[in-house]
């Protein structure tokens, strides 16, 4: 059980880590003037900002930046994160564990309010 408490509550603080990273990585892309612009400052605000969690590693972190497929008005950046190298994996045969590639999601509409 205790194998258990420690293994989710890691990953859940770091699911809402890659979270709030994509989230502020959304509204980081609200000032591009272009679809290319905002993708490039949500890749620079995953950058800049990645190492300021302390569960992230910034080199496993990667980006994905752009209109959402069911609104074009409706701008996307999902952040996925390898977990593959967290130390929680090692307690895998004491407690099932989670996937080790967290991904989260976050849209902002643009303009037409």
């Amino acid at each position: 059980m205790l194998a258990g408490l420690l293994t989710y509550g890691v990953y859940f603080g770091l699911a809402h880590s890659v979270q709030q990273l994509a989230a502020d990585a959304v509204r980081a892309s609200i000032g591009g003037l272009s679809d290319a612009e905002r993708e490039q400052l949500a890749r620079a605000h995953v950058a800049a900002s990645a190492n300021q969690y302390v569960l992230i590693d910034p080199a496993r972190v990667s980006v994905a930046a752009r209109p959402a497929p069911s609104n074009a008005n409706t701008f996307e950046v999902v952040v996925t994160y390898d977990a593959e190298g967290l130390a929680l994996w090692t307690l895998d045969g004491l407690a099932p564990t989670p996937t080790k590639t967290i991904a989260r999601s976050a849209a902002i509409r643009r303009g037409g309010y």
